[in-house]
């Protein structure tokens, strides 16, 4: 369980952040203030050498929020990140045979093709849903991720499947002031202050031929991709943990458990974790979060059946939990999720 860190330079700045970059250079801003507190100048990102960390690439989005108070710019950004020119990655998205083989590549190769945000991605009898999931911690800049990512997914997959495809929207956040630009961008149905960001779509998409696949391009891509990160995880550090939790709830292991798996010591892995912006408590938590809106919302279990595969023994203690994790209660926060029919 090793995955990458908030401050390690892997990320070519030619690809995903030059996006971005090119988006702001287009209004005439001047690129030695949109790279400040980068440590990068642009003839370096020209030279196609230049590598980003994503704690960088936060910066670089910090810079360009305030140089470019454009609400729809996060939305416009991510319209231009997919495929892109990315190398492998980008061969292997754009002959995916199917939405599940897309979202399979968000999924398992997040390092190579959208660094800053991981994927969890559930399928049920009726709906597929992919819950984006932060790779570090980016509190400040969270919602201009997310407003890009999901434009990023639809617009790309749209353009594979050659069909709109009826996405619905979850937001963590609260209706923004400008409902207007998710509506222009994204379509709907939108749904704001559901706890997890997520996109969803009935399962029948999921396995529909597309026509534009190309399975003599797709295989090499995909080999390559997996040999990108050989010794390594397509994963952050912070992700890594994610899933591992995830994978154990019914007993979920401890700080010094985990710390023993990754060959460190309980206080290196807080200070490892409190870098990639959040501490070990708050991770389980939002794990047991998450999982508990997913039985909720796709699997139509009660409050009892959440309760006890979340091992707590007592209805009134995960009632508390569970208000202290999303700020309501379970019945509140069911009122508020988009449950499928």
């Amino acid at each position: 369980m090793k995955g990458y860190l908030a401050d390690q330079p892997f990320i070519p700045a030619h690809h995903q952040p030059a996006e971005l970059i090119d988006l702001i250079q287009d209004q005439g801003i001047d690129m030695n203030r949109l790279l400040r507190h980068t440590g990068l100048f642009h003839d370096q990102i020209l030279s196609g050498e230049a590598r980003f960390s994503p704690r960088t690439w936060l910066q670089l989005i910090h810079n360009a929020r305030r140089l470019q108070p454009d609400p729809e710019l996060s939305f416009r950004y991510g319209q231009r990140l997919f495929p892109g020119h990315y190398g492998s990655v980008s061969a292997l998205l754009a002959n995916a045979g199917n939405l599940g083989e897309a979202l399979r590549v968000f999924r398992d190769f997040s390092r190579l093709i959208l660094p800053l945000l991981g994927v969890r991605l559930t399928v049920t009898d009726k709906h597929v849903c992919l819950h984006w999931l932060p790779s570090t911690g980016y509190r400040s800049e969270h919602r201009f991720v997310v407003e890009a990512a999901m434009p990023a997914l639809a617009s790309v997959t749209r353009w594979l499947s050659d069909t709109r495809l009826p996405w619905a929207f979850q937001f963590s956040y609260p209706q923004p002031g400008h409902p207007e630009h998710y509506e222009v961008y994204l379509g709907g149905p939108l749904h704001f202050d559901a706890h997890i960001d997520a996109m969803i779509l009935p399962r029948q998409y999921l396995e529909r031929p597309w026509p534009q696949a190309s399975a003599t391009v797709r295989l090499p891509a995909l080999r390559q991709c997996q040999q990108q990160l050989e010794g390594g995880s397509g994963d952050s550090l912070r992700l890594c943990l994610y899933r591992h939790l995830q994978k154990n709830l019914a007993d979920a292991p401890s700080l010094p458990h985990v710390a023993g798996l990754l060959r460190c010591s309980p206080a290196t892995l807080k200070r490892r974790l409190k870098d990639e912006g959040c501490h070990f408590q708050q991770l389980l938590d939002e794990v047991r979060l998450h999982q508990a809106i997913h039985w909720f919302q796709f699997e139509g279990y009660s409050t009892e059946q959440v309760a006890k595969g979340l091992n707590f023994n007592d209805h009134t203690n995960f009632r508390r939990s569970f208000k202290r994790w999303a700020g309501v209660t379970p019945a509140m926060c069911l009122k508020q999720l988009m449950v499928g029919d």
